[in-house]
């Protein structure tokens, strides 16, 4: 039998507009803390309505002092998984509809600089253009 957790917070979260560019994140993630198993499942809640179902979760263990090998969230499990190799900002989530999701995890001792939500992706570059003389 599996429980179903409620999130006991909202995640504090921003994503990149929804655009036919592809990026190399889809937002920023700024968790309360460290724990995954208490802070994966308000973050896969936020996410599923426009990624679908949240599967596999990847992350750089030396931010993550403890990583689950899996995390209940509302209706199903997300596997948890470690990579060294990956960069130790960045959370990797995979889905059944879109692929593939990267966050950028902002630390969760960062002091808040500026309102929440006030974080926003840098603009798509734009198409190169020839200085004019």
């Amino acid at each position: 039998m599996t429980a179903t957790l409620a999130p006991s917070h909202s995640a504090r979260l921003s994503l990149t507009p929804k655009t036919t560019l592809a990026g190399l994140l889809d937002g920023a993630w700024w968790p309360r803390s460290r724990d995954l198993a208490a802070e994966l499942p308000p973050l896969v809640d936020a996410l599923e309505e426009r990624f679908g179902r949240i599967t596999r979760v990847t992350v750089n263990p030396t931010r993550w002092p403890v990583v689950p090998h899996k995390v209940a969230v509302a209706g199903h499990t997300v596997h948890v998984g470690w990579f060294t190799e990956q960069d130790p900002d960045k959370m990797i989530l995979l889905s059944y509809t879109v692929g593939r999701v990267d966050l950028l995890v902002i630390p969760p001792e960062t002091e808040p600089a500026a309102p929440p939500g006030s974080w926003r992706p840098p603009p798509p570059p734009a198409a190169y253009s020839p200085p004019v003389s």
